[in-house]
């Protein structure tokens, strides 16, 4: 069957804010501009997952009246904790000792979800077509090699590879630009950074997983416009992390887990670790006797500066967090995103009208308030490198002392999937049963997110050596796999005496922590069929 072609101006792969905002600058710019956004989930929104406390300043530029469009965003942070957790104690540092990029007295607690969303009603209205449930999974390039466009996904294959009755073929969506905005550990972007030698001379990427819970509290326990965020218990002082609670309206709050995924014990299951978290004094106090309402997961893209890869390439741009733009010390990616995105559209501008190549998109960025803040923000994860206390004394001697503006760049020296040891040489953790209450299980977790795929369709997590999880990665790190994913996609089991590696793809939750974490790179994640995945409402 022959695949349908469609022309565009400017394709645009991706729905969350950075691709949102280009699409918008876009039409903002020339209203005549033919543009596309694809969007892999079932709506826009439905696969965005965020903290989040939002900085106004790119929506302050991309739409100064957005209040009088009403934008969700609404709840004003009023009141901020910073706690250090023991095991059953807790300590509360003075929030006026925190550096200033720690601080969000300016900012809102919002639902990234409800303002790609509500960017997306605004897109529609200038004229952007936005196509959800259609997975760009191929890149399709020029007889010079500069990118073509991308061709959408395949409908209706069996597990086998065959056609089934309800066979669809992809569409080829061709545009004179390409903006890759796929979020985190994009495929595609991976892809591209690879083809076109994008992070040649940079430093590793780095990576977290993030989790995320909504939770319905006592109305006299909930202090809408509060922020807290803690270090420490129950990861030890060599472990990246710490978790947020973000008091939303509606006696809601966000509650959240970070882990950096260069953690060393294969034994340590983050998902656990956010569970045993919550039974600390300090948080338990608060949320209980309420209600868990959701759940969610997925990588944050922490490596800075240093590891951010060339975002231009022929016919192409790599944006967001697609490229790595998160301020990692502000634990803000949303503002910088969005930024990143309109300076996109600058440069198609541009080059549209001068004929220029690409490359100008380096120019405006490092001429930008973005790259003033990745900046000053480069030295605080490699930091964290030298343990905990290190990474905090060290953090405020650069943050505040120096304002980021030290005589030196400290180095990501490893990637993640290269940081874990033998599991004989790591104590094994003993992580306690969930009670349903204020802990749980991942079946149930995975439950919340509304996860679903297509039955019979091709395996989506694939694996380069199907052997390899048995014969090297069980035997040396107990097949972390089983540990690492949040939404228990893999198990080793075991049938006459033999044992299997089972990966159960209807739960993946689109996190993309295997594709990063994996020790020999042996898993990768590509695009489902269309609009599978979770279905996030309020996250």
């Amino acid at each position: 069957m022959p695949r349908e072609a469609m022309d565009y101006d400017v394709v645009i792969v991706g729905g969350g804010p950075s691709g949102l905002s280009t699409a918008i600058k876009l039409k903002q710019l020339d209203p005549e501009l033919n543009v596309c956004l694809l969007e892999k989930a079932s709506e826009i929104g439905a696969h965005i997952l965020s903290g989040n406390i939002f900085e106004t300043k790119a929506l302050d530029e991309l739409f100064p009246n957005w209040k009088e469009l009403n934008a969700p965003v609404k709840t004003k942070v009023t009141k901020e904790k910073f706690l250090f957790l023991g095991k059953t104690k807790s300590l509360s540092w003075p929030t006026w000792l925190l550096p200033s990029v720690q601080k969000n007295h300016k900012n809102y607690i919002i639902s990234l979800a409800n303002l790609c969303r509500w960017l997306a009603k605004q897109a529609e209205a200038l004229g952007v077509e936005i196509f959800p449930g259609f997975p760009a999974s191929e890149i399709l390039y020029n007889e010079d090699g500069s990118v073509k466009g991308v061709a959408t996904q395949d409908m209706g294959i069996d597990k086998e590879g065959k056609q089934k009755d309800n066979f669809e073929p992809g569409i080829d969506l061709l545009g004179k630009v390409t903006v890759f905005a796929e979020g985190c550990r994009g495929h595609l972007g991976k892809k591209l950074i690879e083809k076109f030698n994008l992070d040649e001379g940079k430093d590793p990427q780095q990576y977290g997983i993030g989790f995320k819970e909504i939770w319905e509290i006592d109305e006299k326990k909930h202090e809408e416009g509060m922020v807290m965020h803690t270090v420490g218990w129950p990861l030890d002082n060599n472990t990246y992390g710490g978790s947020f609670m973000y008091h939303a309206e509606n006696k809601q709050i966000f509650l959240g887990y970070v882990i950096g995924l260069d953690y060393k014990n294969p034994h340590l299951s983050p998902f656990d670790e956010f569970q045993r978290f919550k039974t600390h004094p300090s948080i338990k106090n608060i949320i209980e006797g309420g209600k868990r309402i959701s759940y969610g997961a997925r990588a944050l893209i922490e490596g800075g500066l240093q590891s951010l890869p060339k975002m231009f390439m022929p016919g192409a741009l790599l944006i967001g967090c697609d490229a790595g733009t998160l301020n990692m010390p502000k634990i803000k990616g949303s503002h910088t995103a969005m930024k990143t995105g309109m300076i996109a559209a600058d440069t198609i501008n541009y080059h549209f009208k001068h004929r220029d190549n690409l490359s100008v998109y380096e120019k405006l960025f490092k001429e930008s308030w973005v790259y003033k803040e990745l900046y000053r923000a480069r030295n605080v994860k490699p930091s964290f490198s030298w343990g905990l206390i290190l990474g905090i004394i060290f953090t405020g001697i650069d943050q505040i002392l120096f304002r980021g503006k030290l005589p030196l760049t400290l180095k990501h020296k490893h990637a993640d999937h290269e940081t874990l040891k033998s599991a004989n040489e790591m104590p094994k953790i003993d992580y306690p049963k969930p009670d349903g209450v204020i802990t749980f299980d991942k079946t149930s977790s995975v439950y919340l997110t509304g996860t679903n795929h297509e039955d019979n369709q091709p395996v989506h997590l694939q694996l380069k050596d199907s052997n390899l999880p048995i014969s090297y990665t069980l035997e040396k790190f107990d097949e972390p796999a089983q540990r690492y994913c949040p939404a228990g996609v893999y198990e080793i089991q075991r049938e006459n005496n033999i044992n299997k590696f089972v990966i159960n793809s209807q739960n993946c939750i689109h996190c993309k922590t295997c594709d990063i974490k994996e020790p020999s790179q042996n898993i990768t994640w590509v695009t489902p069929e269309g609009s599978g995945g979770p279905k996030y409402g309020n996250m």
